[in-house]
């Protein structure tokens, strides 16, 4: 009988890296974990309501391109603790983005599109019907 060799002694320190919302981005049903989007139709108008907790209105971009609406939202955070003397005695960095894409129509501009972020949640308006149809560029959402 051959021995293999124990390949963890109890303590593995890549788990806990790799338990972080950034590297496990699917749950069982291979769904995003992250931007959780809720969107429902309401008088003429879809609705969208994309869960961003911890990032800031400053972070997130909504931009329209070709009938499509990209939501993009990054963060940048450092966590530092020293002692009395100014040395670390821990200190954590985290940098990473998210992003969803939807088709919106390509007569939607980034002028019939309402955007707010209040509370960790982007609040989405944007006209169901196509009101016009416009040439094919990159344009940036207003977010209120």
């Amino acid at each position: 009988m051959m021995m293999m060799p124990r390949r963890n002694f109890g303590l593995d320190l890549f788990d806990e890296m790799f338990k972080d919302p950034f590297f496990n981005r699917t749950s069982g049903k291979q769904q995003p974990a992250m931007m959780k989007t809720d969107i429902q139709e309401k008088d003429g108008t879809y609705l969208m309501d994309i869960d961003l907790p911890g990032f800031s209105k400053e972070n997130i971009n909504a931009e329209l391109q070709n009938g499509y609406m990209t939501v993009t939202a990054k963060k940048d955070e450092s966590k530092d603790t020293k002692d009395e003397d100014g040395n670390y005695i821990h200190r954590e960095r985290y940098t990473g983005s998210c992003s969803r894409t939807f088709y919106v129509g390509e007569g939607i501009t980034e002028a019939d599109i309402q955007a707010s972020f209040k509370d960790g949640i982007l609040h989405l308006a944007i006209p169901k019907e196509e009101p016009k149809k416009l040439e094919n560029q990159k344009r940036l959402i207003s977010i209120q």
